[in-house]
């Protein structure tokens, strides 16, 4: 892959010299083309970091050279260096994250099952104690939703002198999403991986969060390229773990094993598993039906085969979809409802696994 090295250095030279051309470093313009980045695409297709199991990572002294990394694509790569995070930027990246004292990713192995859904009501949740700083940030970048559901459709960021400013939607509750970059929420964002993951990398350096107690994470379905980058970007921060969100269905729970495969390979805690569209409770008779059954047991019994903590089930409520559509907090609009009783022991038991997170570090520090 010498050709492509060249290839690679010779496109940034001419990129710095050319006006008008796009720069790799400058490749997150939400106004910029993405077709000038090929060369950068091949190149990073590289450092696609497949995993193997018990691989010691990317920025590990043993990367590339552990027993584990036999056979790997990308040994090589990890051995020389080429796929470890800057320590430079990762210092930039700290620092700018030092007032942030507890971080959640919400993770999911396939779309449609509510992760965006619970990462708003969870920052709603957290949110509800006035004397907590919130931040809900959106890296879904094809699919950003979270301004939608928050009612900020419509608002833009804004600079200051210390960077972007988060679009809040209470005092205590700031948000961003590549959805207040673009001139319409029906604008596509065709990027490939490495815009994505510059955005992502700018949102965490570039955004203003200031002293926050919670920063929740909403990510894309699946294992793809920027759920590797958020975990490599933040594995110098304070990331207490993720929450990973299915249905009852064997369909769902297939990914999410591959979900909690992928946590345990780049060393992401797991908080717990969330079961959402977990049956269904009549608003006359109270009686619950299985809209959707289990076929194979369900979260519960995967979460027992795998030592994961199951940390709630979700009933359907319409009322859920309703709120998302009117960016209204369901948990304040419909406080009597089975759904809302799940979502608020939830979200406690989120706090009380951040809280012990924190009572461990302190404890080793």
């Amino acid at each position: 892959m010498v050709w492509l090295r060249e290839l690679w250095h010779n496109k940034i030279n001419t990129c710095q010299r050319k006006e008008n051309k796009i720069c790799p470093d400058d490749s997150t313009d939400i106004n910029h083309d993405a077709a000038d980045i090929f060369v950068e695409e091949i190149f990073r297709e590289e450092l696609r970091r497949e995993l193997t199991l018990n691989c010691p990572g990317t920025s590990s002294a043993q990367a590339g050279r552990a027993a584990a990394c036999q056979g790997c694509p990308n040994q090589k790569l990890c051995a020389a260096g080429a796929a470890a995070t800057d320590p430079a930027e990762a210092a930039e990246l700290r620092e700018r994250l030092r007032g942030v004292k507890h971080i959640v990713v919400v993770l999911s192995g396939k779309g449609g099952v509510g992760k965006s859904t619970f990462s708003a009501l969870l920052a709603h949740g957290l949110a509800a104690d006035e004397s907590k700083q919130v931040a809900l940030l959106d890296i879904d970048i094809c699919g950003p939703s979270i301004p939608k559901m928050m009612g900020l459709e419509g608002e833009q960021v804004h600079q200051s002198g210390s960077g972007w400013s988060p679009v809040y939607v209470e005092e205590n509750l700031g948000v961003m999403s590549v959805g207040f970059l673009l001139s319409s929420p029906d604008d596509a964002v065709i990027w490939r991986g490495p815009k994505k993951n510059g955005l992502i990398k700018q949102f965490l350096r570039d955004v203003d969060w200031g002293e926050v107690d919670y920063l929740i994470v909403d990510t894309p379905p699946g294992t793809s390229d920027e759920h590797l980058s958020i975990v490599q970007y933040l594995s110098a921060s304070n990331i207490d773990g993720a929450v990973i969100i299915t249905t009852p269905q064997e369909v769902s729970l297939q990914d999410v094993r591959k979900e909690i495969n992928f946590c345990h390979k780049v060393k992401l805690p797991i908080i717990g598993v969330v079961e959402n569209m977990s049956g269904f409770v009549c608003p006359n008779c109270k009686k619950e039906s299985q809209i959707f059954p289990p076929t194979t047991g369900g979260a519960e019994k995967m979460c027992q085969n795998l030592n994961v903590s199951l940390l709630g089930k979700v009933p359907l409520d319409p009322q859920i979809g309703k709120s998302c559509d009117k960016g209204q907090s369901f948990l304040s609009e419909v406080p009597e409802s089975p759904a809302t009783s799940s979502y608020r022991n939830i979200i406690q038991r989120v706090q009380e696994y951040c809280d012990q997170h924190h009572f461990q570090e302190e404890k080793i520090i």
